[in-house]
């Protein structure tokens, strides 16, 4: 793709469909390619909107204004970076040549739900999996329960995201509360449930895994160092690179994202999630996009996810070269407030080799990640010490306080 100047008719053109953190460090990328960016989001001064070109609000699930947007922007590459898409809409503007979805339509449809992206995996693919069914009411959770998963088990909402309606069920006593959740922390309501059953593993990872032009002028697929990561309700709180595994994890984890992201097509990068226990691998998600827990390679990787994503998008070469040992830890909001200022940001840049990054979120809650410290160190376990350190220095305050 030959790039031009923004803003001009050269111009290449991307929409992004979401507008928070992470797409904001993608629309970074993009714009010191020169590329002319679009942002959207379902409301107003997101914060990819805040270094975007031009942006949009409207909801994301109105197929006719996705298109009408389309029309108007006439963008080369459309981006989806959320869940709750109109994809109906997306295949249509693909088929019918309007723009290029990345990576495809057809896998941002399969992966915005989990149902489809789990029937890929587990049954055309064979992937390992955890047990699953699926339930469109209570009474259907708890008779797949009883009928072979059994418990504890885990149920979510089929889309959703950041661990938003996510449970642990215990016991015949917890379904009612499970289903409620998963319908309150739903994107979409009253749509489905899965419910998986329990795997004891030692530990999780994101693989990210990017497909891009390589030199043989064909799509070819190369992997990141594993990142590990704590989850607390489904949501990511750190992460750090590389997580320590046996050459046979590694190799059966890096098959799994091969075989998945190869079965989904197109470019880009994707994060994919994955249960480890020993030597054994289990499939769990994959996002079609830059993720959470790989905020991280800013700090450890010559280009980070989202500098990896906006060359694969745009057909250029990627490096996926580690710099050094690295950590990540999430600022919460911590009040319920607009327009939130940040104390003792100096204190914790003080922290050796630590960099934040404060998203600029218009509206903070308890527990929204509203910024992220980053670390190296001569190893994992010094980054993520001086990496959660520097975020615990952070105080998020409310206006006048």
């Amino acid at each position: 793709m030959r790039l031009g100047t923004p803003l001009s008719p050269s111009a290449v053109r991307v929409m992004l469909l979401g507008a928070g953190e992470l797409a904001k460090e993608v629309i970074i990328a993009l714009q010191r390619l020169g590329v002319e960016v679009i942002a959207v989001d379902r409301y107003a001064n997101a914060p990819g909107m805040q270094v975007a070109h031009r942006s949009h609000v409207v909801a994301m699930t109105d197929a006719a204004a996705i298109r009408r947007l389309v029309e108007e922007e006439r963008p080369h590459l459309v981006v989806p970076e959320i869940e709750a898409i109109a994809t109906d809409a997306l295949a249509a503007i693909e088929a019918e040549g309007l723009a290029e979805v990345i990576p495809t339509a057809r896998a941002v449809q399969l992966t915005m739900n989990r149902e489809g992206i789990r029937r890929l995996a587990a049954e055309t693919l064979g992937l390992p999996t955890s047990p699953y069914a699926f339930a469109r009411s209570e009474a259907e959770l708890g008779a797949a329960v009883a009928a072979g998963i059994g418990f504890p088990c885990v149920v979510k909402p089929v889309m959703s995201s950041s661990g938003k309606g996510q449970s642990v069920v215990r016991g015949p006593e917890d379904i009612a509360a499970a289903w409620s959740h998963a319908m309150a922390g739903g994107r979409v309501q009253g749509a489905e449930v899965i419910v998986e059953g329990f795997i004891d593993f030692d530990y999780e990872i994101t693989l990210l895994t990017v497909r891009a032009i390589g030199a043989s002028g064909e799509i070819e697929t190369v992997l990141c160092p594993p990142i590990g990561h704590v989850q607390k309700n489904g949501d990511y709180v750190q992460s750090w690179q590389p997580q320590a595994m046996s050459d046979k994890a590694l190799e059966r984890a890096s098959d799994v994202a091969r075989r998945i992201t190869g079965a989904l097509g197109g470019r880009g990068i994707f994060g994919v999630e994955l249960f480890v226990k020993g030597d054994e691998v289990w499939f769990s998600e994959v996002s079609p996009r830059p993720h959470d827990t790989g905020l991280v390679t800013l700090a450890t990787q010559r280009q980070s996810e989202f500098e990896l994503h906006a060359r694969a998008i745009l057909g250029l070469p990627v490096s996926v070269e580690a710099r050094s040992p690295g950590a990540s830890a999430v600022i919460y909001g911590g009040v319920e407030a607009k327009g939130i200022a940040f104390e003792n940001v100096a204190d914790a840049l003080a922290v050796p080799e630590t960099d934040l990054r404060l998203f600029g979120k218009p509206e903070s809650y308890v527990k929204r990640r509203m910024g992220v410290a980053v670390a190296t160190g001569r190893d994992v376990a010094e980054a993520l010490d001086r990496a959660t350190r520097a975020a615990g220095l952070v105080r998020p305050v409310a206006p006048g306080d």
